[in-house]
């Protein structure tokens, strides 16, 4: 029989509907460095366990979130993943207005997953290399639960040390919300306009 802690961490990982493709990056040489990955996931680490015991409601937490995002994660590589062969024939407009939407969105929808943290603590452990990025591995411990790791794909290839994914026990941020948001335009019959719409009011 599955013990709760087992469960819980199922829940919550199928909350994040995530999937399993790794998402890859072009392979020029590393420049980012180890020490510099574990860096960044650490002020990340900081500031959501600041938000997640904060005592805010909801919707304060929501906007925590948005801006912890914008902040640490190179949005504009994630938003183009996720919308697929999509941004390829989607003009600048449509990707910054995308690019916008996503980011509201992501926060949003996972923010409220980061909200079963409270109490709880999210504590960053090495970082690795990893083809042509640096993994970060972090320990998720839950009040009454088995500790569970969260990793962190961190690059520089826009310029800048952010993260580009997340991965919950093997279970993969990108190609889950790729999946997600290609049916939300498949059931548009492809009007990315029409998406972003609907996207701004979910």
């Amino acid at each position: 029989m599955q013990n709760k802690s087992t469960l819980t961490r199922r829940r919550f990982a199928a909350g994040f509907a995530m999937g399993s493709v790794a998402f890859a990056l072009p392979m020029p040489a590393l420049a980012l460095t180890a020490e510099q990955s574990q860096q960044l996931i650490d002020k990340v680490v900081a500031d959501i366990n600041g938000v997640i015991n904060s005592g805010k409601d909801l919707g304060a937490m929501i906007k925590d979130f948005e801006r912890i995002f914008g902040r640490y994660a190179d949005v504009p590589v994630i938003a183009r993943s996720v919308l697929g062969v999509a941004a390829k024939s989607a003009s600048p407009a449509q990707l910054s207005a995308f690019t916008g939407a996503f980011q509201s969105y992501i926060s949003a929808k996972y923010g409220r997953r980061f909200r079963e943290f409270i109490g709880g603590k999210i504590e960053v452990i090495d970082a690795q290399p990893v083809k042509s990025y640096f993994e970060v591995k972090t320990m998720v411990a839950l009040q009454g639960e088995t500790p569970f790791d969260v990793r962190w794909h961190v690059s520089d290839k826009s310029g800048k040390n952010l993260f580009f994914n997340i991965i919950i026990e093997g279970i993969n941020l990108l190609a889950s919300e790729r999946t997600e948001i290609g049916a939300m335009l498949d059931n548009r019959n492809g009007d990315i306009d029409g998406l972003i719409a609907d996207m701004k009011g979910l």
